[in-house]
């Protein structure tokens, strides 16, 4: 997956590197890490991020239309999704540290159906114009679900929607 996502990016001509890692993976818990290394500056990419009707994938809304996502990017503030008189709340920002560091207290997608405790951080750091962002995504809860059969299918699913802010933040 790691593979096809750089080999868009490349044919796109978008200058960005990844990688992807299950840091660790029990019945209760998990710990995945997402590097991607984007020729941008910070303010862009927090400028892309705080936008996912423009990077996150289609097919992992509920609407199947990225254009009803939103992000309030301050404390309290809602990732979600509105449409036809439906919504579903993603995740709720719990930090901000502008054009540095994003945290959600979020169990995405059939995650949020399991009662489990995700947390997802999105950090940035500028070094010579380009900026390296570092995803974790920490999920805890039941252990009769098995997490750690569940963490890579989430690593690959973080890799395609996070891979998108990278391809999205690379655009000139």
């Amino acid at each position: 997956m790691r593979t096809r996502i750089l080999g868009l990016a490349l044919v796109a001509g978008l200058p960005l590197t990844a990688g992807a890692e299950v840091k660790f993976a029990t019945a209760d818990a998990f710990l995945i890490e997402q590097r991607f290394t984007i020729a941008a500056p910070a303010a862009k990419v927090w400028e892309s991020l705080q936008h996912p009707e423009r990077w996150w994938p289609a097919d992992h809304t509920w609407s199947g239309k990225r254009e009803n996502l939103s992000l309030v990017a301050e404390t309290g503030g809602c990732f979600c999704e509105r449409w036809d008189g439906n919504s579903v709340e993603h995740g709720r920002v719990v930090m901000v540290l502008k054009e540095r560091m994003l945290r959600l207290d979020a169990a995405l997608g059939p995650l949020q159906e399991m009662a489990i405790s995700g947390v997802i951080t999105v950090a940035l750091e500028e070094k010579d114009g380009a900026t390296n962002v570092v995803v974790t995504h920490r999920v805890s809860g039941d252990p009769a679900h098995k997490l750690d059969q569940l963490a890579p299918i989430v690593d690959q699913v973080n890799g395609i929607q996070f891979g998108g802010l990278a391809a999205n933040a690379a655009k000139p």
